[in-house]
């Protein structure tokens, strides 16, 4: 197998052929104190607690005119595109420039996982500076020396770490969908319908799917890989080792997929179970739609009846769209795959930092944190530091102030400005110092 590929990336002279000579143990590399040196892309082995990768040296991709430049700039360009994981190196005691904004804008459209690594931190005391990079919206500021070695170790952990996990979906998407439900509500015939064929055995006697059974299929320019689970019950009432497993392959199908359909059965209503996967679907951060099968079944005035009950017993996912189904007659199923990609999509989509806190001062000027003690809580700025689901980290004063019901305030003004419809968001808050952390959201 080929090896992963670790490209080293940033603008000019904030070290990273520095860090490059370091991560490999020998001097290849020139380093000199000015920016411009490295021009050709430099790749060499790295071998870190018995895995080994390809770490490419590259140019500043922020040279301004020449030819000369753009030549250097096209080659960096060119080991973005071919690598597995990209290292975002930033000066650390510097602090964020408008080049490493530039860099981060180009970095966040490339569509690779990115770790930022704060350079030049050689003490311990140093490393608060680097709470500052949060601003460039590409997740926590992870400090080194490459000159003195300092926190390399930590690094090279974290590279094997997002080589076996990857944080960004691949180039070509492929929607990985996980159909689930409780036994016998339809999640079989719905993937049959949406496939136009019958892919998967349905039957009336519950318990009939057993595997997770992954099926592809293209809709509307979007690649979907559906996956078909066994149904859910209570763990209590589960009936043999069989179901037992079948339930366990079902749920951690939920949790490898990027969007769920939680499929509910109209005539019998909203259900303590169902309750209990949306809960369990909303805490792993999933996006998920909500989709009612046997909708034909329904007189008009319980179709109603069903609709008020969804809205009043699953507030606590309100961000889900419902979508109401017959797989049987084709009633609006393929609706499911629309509401699914836009699911997919509002769980990777990104606000620019300066649109976000524009958001939060306007809000937190309207209606103010509850304040804790003399001194009321400040707000003082916030950065989006992941997708899938959105995560973002506000930096404040007095956490303790920034309730539950508060943080839900400013959920529902970050939805009403920018469309998260079928995904969670996540809160982080930290005090300014960047010393305390409470996590929040829904």
């Amino acid at each position: 197998m080929a090896k992963p590929v670790v490209a080293i990336v940033g603008r000019p002279n904030v070290g990273k052929s520095t860090l490059f000579n370091r991560l490999i143990g020998q001097r290849v590399a020139i380093v000199e104190d000015r920016p411009g040196i490295t021009r050709d892309r430099l790749q060499q082995e790295v071998e870190w607690r018995g895995r080994r990768f390809l770490l490419v040296d590259t140019g500043g991709l922020t040279y301004d005119g020449d030819h000369l430049g753009e030549q250097v700039r096209r080659q960096a360009r060119e080991a973005m595109r071919q690598a597995d994981l990209l290292l975002f190196l930033v000066d650390g005691r510097q602090g964020v420039t408008a080049e490493d904004e530039e860099v981060a804008d180009l970095l966040r459209r490339s569509r690779r996982p990115v770790l930022l690594v704060a350079n030049k931190l050689d003490h311990p005391e140093a490393e608060a500076a680097a709470t500052e990079f949060f601003r460039l919206g590409l997740g926590e500021p992870l400090p080194v020396s490459a000159l003195h070695g300092r926190g390399t170790g930590d690094l090279l952990d974290r590279v094997l770490t997002m080589l076996t996990h990857p944080t960004a979906p691949p180039e070509e998407e492929r929607i990985r969908v996980a159909v689930v439900g409780r036994p016998n509500v339809g999640k079989s015939s719905l993937v049959n319908r949406l496939l136009g064929k019958e892919r998967v055995i349905v039957s009336e006697i519950p318990g009939t799917t057993r595997d997770a059974i992954d099926v592809e299929l293209s809709y509307g320019g979007r690649h979907f890989v559906l996956v078909d689970t066994a149904g859910i019950r209570r763990q209590s009432r589960l009936a043999s080792g069989t179901e037992f497993y079948s339930v366990r392959r079902a749920l951690a199908a939920m949790l490898k997929a990027q969007v769920v359909l939680l499929v509910l059965e109209a005539p019998a209503g909203v259900t303590a179970q169902d309750k209990r996967l949306a809960a369990r679907v909303a805490a792993a951060s999933k996006a998920m739609v909500i989709v009612v099968n046997k909708w034909d079944l329904l007189a008009p005035d319980e179709r109603k009846h069903l609709a008020a009950s969804l809205v009043r017993e699953l507030a606590y996912v309100s961000w889900a769209p419902h979508v109401f189904v017959s797989a049987l007659t084709g009633r609006r199923v393929l609706e499911v795959l629309n509401l699914a990609g836009e699911a997919f999509a509002a769980a990777g989509r990104r606000i620019a930092t300066a649109e976000l806190n524009r958001l939060f001062v306007a809000a937190t000027t309207l209606t103010p944190p509850p304040q804790r003690g003399r001194k009321p809580a400040k707000f003082y700025y916030a950065a989006q530091v992941g997708v899938y689901p959105p995560t973002f980290v506000l930096f404040v004063s007095q956490v303790e102030a920034w309730s539950a019901a508060y943080l839900r305030y400013l959920e529902n003004r970050l939805r009403e400005a920018y469309d998260f419809q079928g995904t969670p968001v996540r809160f982080l808050l930290r005090e300014k110092s960047g010393r305390q952390e409470k996590g929040g959201g829904a």
